[in-house]
Parts: C-alpha cells; structure tokens; sequence
C-alpha cells in the first residue's frame, strides 16, 4: 500500500481528506509546517505528499521539497489567492495544484495518476500479519516519532508501543516482543534505566535492545555503548536503515 504523507493545519478539511485517502492508501498527517517536517519525511519515506494550505504562510516546505525531496510527487490543494501567495515558490516541474473548494474524489484521481495507480492496487486491503510475524515494541515519549516508526514497521511486523519506560514494561508482561526499539533520552524512567530493568529480570532479559538517539556526539554514543544493546540508530532514521537493522538481529 502506498504511502501518503498530508501536511495541513488540524481542521474540517484536513480532517475529511484524511479519512478519505484512509480508505486508498497509508497517511501520516501532519500539522506541523516547521523544520520538524524535514524529520517526518526522513522516517515515513513517503510516495506522494498532499499539503492543503489553508493557514500555512511560511514557503519553508516548498523550499525543502525543492532542494532535498525532488523526487517525491507533491499535490497542492488551495484557494487561488493561496496559491497566488505561493506562487514564486512553488516549482511547477514537481508539484501539481488543485484549486479549493474541490470535492475528495478529485484529490483522490490525482493522486491515484502521479502514482500510476489503478484503483484496485491502491485501495487492497494489506495483507494480515502471518502467525510467524516478528513483535517489535517501540519505546518513545514522542508520540509523533511512535506514529511514524509503526508506519514505517507495519507492513513488515507487528508493532506495539509504549510512552515510557514504565508502560513498556507492562506492555511486556503482557506480550513478549522479539526485540525492543528504545528511545535513550526520556523523562522519568530514561532509556538506561528501561533496559536496566529488562535486564534485571530473567524472563525477559536476552530481548535484543536496539536504543533510539537524537543526541550524535562521541561521549553521548559511549554511554549508550556501555550499556551493551544489540544496536543503536540516530533519529530520525530512514526505513531502510530501520528495517536493515532489525532484519540484521532477528531476521
């Protein structure tokens, strides 16, 4: 299933395209414009981006997609004034406007045509996980990087998460993952002392950790060496980088 990525401020119309390209392919929306958008991409690794307009008046999107994200085919829905706004920004060779109001049928054609799609191999429903689908569980307080990682997991395993330290734990208990995804830097109960208590009990303590960072400096990547997890990536990473890991320690 393809992978759509909407940017548009939260609201009825961000709110009813979303539902509709739900029933097509896989979206991740986001209502943030700033840099965090450059991050979002990185981990969904989108086939397509739609960006509605409405309240959106910085071009740093459009900037980015031009100079970093080429290749991705975008799809602009907006008022002709918004568009007029934009108009010196937007690079007519990658995206394509729709002018608002529009039905969601048309947004859907269009996107179904950059994506040389027909309807049948975008609407599927994806297959159901095989009984030896692999469990990994995902440990962030970000909820925006938890939404994110499961999308890029999904097709391939069954994935659980957890907000904390604690949560995970119980999660757990409850249901033994083949391997942990763990962010390092978390309130309260951080990584460290997450996998302390993995380690500590006996019933779960070979589950391959692979710890989450966003902090690339040498002393920081030591402490998180010492602690001997079965791997560590740097955020935000790339599907491939992700898969190609966990692939690497249990298949």
């Amino acid at each position: 299933m393809k992978k759509i990525f909407l940017i548009g401020k939260a609201n009825d119309v961000s709110k009813s395209l979303k539902e509709e390209l739900e029933k097509h392919f896989r979206v991740q929306l986001s209502v943030d414009t700033s840099t965090n958008v450059d991050s979002m991409i990185k981990l969904i690794d989108p086939d397509l981006i739609v960006v509605l307009l409405i309240g959106i008046k910085d071009d740093y999107i459009f900037r980015l997609f031009e100079t970093k994200y080429s290749n991705i085919p975008v799809v602009i829905v907006a008022t002709k004034s918004e568009l007029d706004f934009f108009k010196d920004v937007i690079n007519s060779r990658q995206c394509t406007t729709i002018e608002r109001p529009v039905e969601n049928s048309v947004v859907i054609n269009k996107v179904y045509s950059l994506l040389g799609l027909n309807e049948w191999e975008s609407s599927k429903t994806p297959p159901k996980p095989k009984e030896d689908t692999k469990t990994v569980l995902v440990v962030d307080d970000d909820a925006l990087v938890l939404r994110s990682i499961k999308g890029l997991l999904e097709e391939d395993y069954e994935v659980m998460l957890a907000n904390s330290g604690m949560k995970a734990m119980t999660t757990i208990g409850k249901k033994r993952p083949d391997l942990i995804l763990l962010d390092y830097e978390m309130p309260v109960c951080d990584g460290k002392q997450t996998l302390e208590m993995i380690k500590a009990d006996d019933d779960i303590k070979d589950i391959p950790v692979v710890f989450l960072t966003g902090v690339n400096d040498r002393e920081h990547i030591e402490a998180v060496l010492k602690l001997l997890p079965s791997g560590y990536l740097l955020k935000p990473v790339s599907k491939e980088k992700l898969i190609g890991t966990i692939n690497k320690i249990i298949g």
